[in-house]
């Protein structure tokens, strides 16, 4: 009898060893809004139903001495410090846009998920919810405006 159940601990390990969470790439235009000054900081999070934050998505501003100016996310960021050197890349300034590709589980898809995407300048203001929606599968096609620096948001699939 333990031998079955040994034998039946071991398949279930290894099954769970390599059931693999399958995601989707999202193409994701950010185009900001008129502005002097520096670039805008923004990062690209996943919240869950209770805005908490799940997943760092995408970070636009490679210089890790200004993320705490980013200060809703450096909450959270700043505590654990995971490595995001794969989803950085450089600031966006005034008027300017990025696209950028970011990877959402499938299984974050029309479950109670929200992206937000926050902005920050050096000596301006701090967006913590600049845009942010629902991510439903209708959603991750459509088009968002901001309430700061960004002037809009477009999502599609890749």
């Amino acid at each position: 009898m333990l031998k079955k159940i040994g034998g039946l601990l071991i398949v279930c390990i290894i099954a769970f060893a390599f059931t693999t969470i399958e995601s989707s790439k999202y193409k994701c235009m950010i185009q900001l809004k008129n502005y002097d000054g520096e670039g805008a900081y923004v990062v690209v999070s996943l919240l869950d139903k209770d805005g908490n934050y799940v997943e760092t998505l995408q970070v636009l501003g490679d210089d890790d001495e200004w993320y705490h100016e980013v200060y809703d996310w450096w909450d959270f960021y700043g505590k654990r410090r995971p490595n995001i050197d794969a989803i950085t890349g450089a600031t966006i300034s005034g008027g300017q846009r990025a696209i950028k590709v970011i990877e959402i589980d499938n299984d974050k898809i029309d479950a109670g998920y929200k992206i937000r995407f926050e902005t920050a300048v050096e000596d301006q203001e701090y967006y913590a919810d600049d845009v942010e929606f629902d991510l439903t599968s209708e959603n991750v096609k459509n088009k968002f405006e901001g309430k700061g620096f960004i002037r809009y948001v477009r999502m599609m699939p890749q």
